[in-house]
């Protein structure tokens, strides 16, 4: 199972779910002979350090301390890590290092800075997020700032809990799930399938496998490949999921070619943020015709981001320079009149009242007499996303 070309094997293995993380971090131990644990204690960067763990399947292997790095745990992590990872790759003893994340250490920042240091020395062979399926809906749905629950990664960091766990859960192409019973090999016995159907239905392209079975181990040779990772998220072509309604879970999909009025949509932020406990997804607004939006929201809270063109208002020349997945996606999407430019919203939530939901989001659209009276006009509508879109610094 180790890498042919000499170089040193390396799953990243993340989530909030920390008992559950550390079991999954202790099941490759137990299976994988001559494999490493290597984890970064954040909760001490109060005292100005970062500590780390080396661990095999026997004990601590040793320990040490990391400085913060401009007032910045994750940082302090980013420049220990690959030192400590090329060290054990030096070693010539370890056949798998595990790099157990800290709580709130989103997975593709640290998939990205494993994967720029890939040289004769390492090599990134999979992301896993742990999930104990219980905990999922509370997690999803708590809009606590991590700094209220003591899971900051710096004084700066203003994300939730909720929007830090749905980015954790929707990067990794792999999801290890906790058992809630004790099912054979591990297996989930026990969950509920409400549960499991909201974490199929917030990532349904994912390779679920039970944290206790032995092919966990396999996954974690199976290949990485960060830039197909990146481009699965990015707003412009990720892979959001389908219309789905299974066991009181609904993931509800809309798809609309025509603008938003920016007031309406704006008034209705509110509701339709509320509305499931996940959405994500692509939008324009008549008074910003050339610029694609991002919407990203869990447990309440919304991030509307501005996430460059959309192809079609871009000059020919300028094609060359897009990367083939994005050109590709917006094939899929792409209008006689209005090129790549649309709304594709996808909210996922149990309980979703998925008509009162799309009667909302129609409300917001151009009536046909706005709509009519063409791009000039919209373009002078009252901008009401201005202070979301460009604050003032």
């Amino acid at each position: 199972m180790a890498a042919r070309d000499g170089r040193l094997p390396v799953v990243l293995v993340g989530g909030l779910h920390a008992e559950a993380r550390k079991a999954a971090v202790d099941r490759l131990l137990h299976t994988v002979p001559g494999s490493v644990a290597l984890h970064h204690d954040l909760a001490t960067a109060g005292a100005g350090t970062v500590r780390r763990t080396v661990r095999d399947s026997g004990g601590v292997l040793g320990t040490g301390e990391a400085p913060l790095v401009n007032d910045c745990a994750c940082c302090a992590l980013r420049e220990d890590l690959v030192p400590e990872l090329e060290r054990l790759s030096d070693s010539g003893l370890c056949r798998l290092a595990v790099v157990e994340l800290w709580d709130s250490v989103e997975p593709k920042a640290m998939a990205e800075v494993v994967a720029a240091h890939s040289g004769e020395a390492l090599r990134l062979t999979q992301v896993i997020t742990v999930v104990d399926p219980a905990l999922l809906v509370p997690y999803l749905s708590c809009g606590d700032d991590l700094a209220e629950v003591g899971l900051a990664a710096a004084a700066s960091d203003r994300r939730t809990v909720a929007d830090t766990w749905a980015r954790q859960l929707e990067y990794p192409p792999v999801l290890a799930v906790a058992p809630a019973g004790d099912g054979p090999d591990g297996a989930a016995e026990g969950t509920d399938p409400a549960d499991l159907a909201l974490l199929a239905q917030l990532h349904p392209t994912a390779r679920q496998v039970p944290v206790g079975s032995a092919e966990l181990a396999d996954v974690a040779f199976a290949g990485f490949d960060v830039e197909a990772a990146a481009a699965r998220q990015h707003p412009a072509c990720a892979l959001l999921p389908q219309e789905a309604d299974e066991h009181g879970v609904t993931t509800a999909v809309w798809h609309r070619t025509r603008p938003f009025h920016p007031e309406r949509l704006y008034a209705a932020l509110e509701d339709l943020t509320c509305a499931a406990a996940r959405s994500r997804g692509r939008f324009w607004l008549a008074d910003r015709p050339d610029t694609l939006l991002a919407w990203d929201a869990a447990g309440g809270a919304l991030c509307v981001e501005d996430t460059g063109p959309w192809l079609a208002s871009l000059p020919d020349a300028a094609w060359e320079m897009v990367p083939p997945v994005r050109r590709a996606a917006a094939a899929l999407d792409w209008d006689p009149d209005h090129g790549d430019r649309a709304q594709h919203l996808v909210f996922t939530s149990p309980g979703l009242d998925r008509d009162g939901l799309l009667e909302l989001l129609e409300s917001c659209l151009l009536t046909d007499a706005e709509y009519a009276a063409g791009q000039e006009a919209w373009k002078r509508l009252p901008p009401a996303f201005d202070a979301l879109l460009d604050p003032v610094s």
